[in-house]
């Protein structure tokens, strides 16, 4: 789902989606490359002591690693599911602290922090609210650090070509004729609007990493088991889904096939006298 959804209540409804299996949801997502912490780091200032709010923290894919750097993390996360699985991947921290709860809503603590960082979530977060809130959460010069991903052309490209059949006929919101972007397709116009139309930050820094990573059938269709459109669509449809999929897979290429990721860092600064 794209993060300039119309209705609010789809929006909504399918970010819940996550926490119906977070032990599926942890084990089958990838976490983030190594150099997008670094990049972090130097961009963000995101090391020892450096207090992070993390927003929509799932099962701590990102937490794990900011505390690994010695961070002191407050994550923020709406699914009770979700917190239980980052919580007991996250015990031998305690440095963390995890809390159950909408971003929207939860009440901000009165010390600022130094960084807010969303990684693959913050196009689930209100788009009315997400930029002030996360304004407001920082100290003045803190740092918004918002992860994102995405699939891009690379990998098994004839199978992703080929698998949009199967998505046309069983998922009738797929766009005839969709195809994988490539990775300099992927424009940065959205974000960079949204930041400056908020008037709470400077200019938008991006760097981007590209990875391939292989899956067996079986860890591929684990994978798409967890992703919020998938599970939205009806079960016979989705079972249909997935069955031709990983059949196409088995019998065409070789019960392996391999995803090219984008995953892109934007990092901006609030204004020095914001607060």
């Amino acid at each position: 789902m794209r993060d300039d959804t119309p209705d609010p209540t789809l929006r909504v409804r399918l970010s819940r989606t996550f926490d119906e299996d977070a032990e599926l949801y942890d084990r089958a997502r990838p976490g983030y490359p190594p150099e997008l912490f670094d990049d972090l780091g130097e961009l963000a200032g995101t090391g020892p002591d450096c207090r992070v709010l993390e927003v929509g923290a799932g099962t701590g894919k990102a937490t794990v690693p900011l505390a690994e750097r010695g961070c002191r993390v407050t994550a923020v996360e709406p699914g009770p599911g979700m917190t239980a699985v980052a919580r007991r991947n996250l015990a031998r921290f305690d440095t963390v602290e995890i809390v159950t709860a909408d971003f929207e809503t939860w009440p901000l603590p009165e010390e600022p922090f130094d960084a807010v960082v969303s990684a693959t979530a913050f196009h689930w977060i209100d788009p009315a609210v997400r930029m002030t809130r996360a304004a407001d959460a920082l100290r003045p010069g803190g740092a918004l650090a918002v992860i994102a991903t995405q699939h891009v052309a690379g990998g098994t490209e004839e199978f992703f070509t080929e698998v949009q059949g199967y998505y046309e006929r069983f998922d009738p919101a797929t766009p005839p004729g969709l195809r994988i972007p490539a990775a300099e397709d992927v424009g940065t116009s959205a974000h960079t609007d949204e930041v400056a139309r908020s008037g709470r930050f400077g200019p938008v820094v991006y760097l981007r990493h590209e990875r391939d990573l292989t899956y067996t059938t079986a860890e591929y269709l684990d994978l798409l088991r967890t992703y919020s459109g998938h599970r939205a669509l009806p079960p016979r449809a989705g079972e249909s889904l997935l069955e031709c999929i990983g059949r196409l897979i088995d019998t065409r290429y070789g019960g392996r096939v391999t995803k090219r990721y984008l995953t892109e860092l934007r990092v901006s600064r609030t204004s020095p006298a914001h607060r």
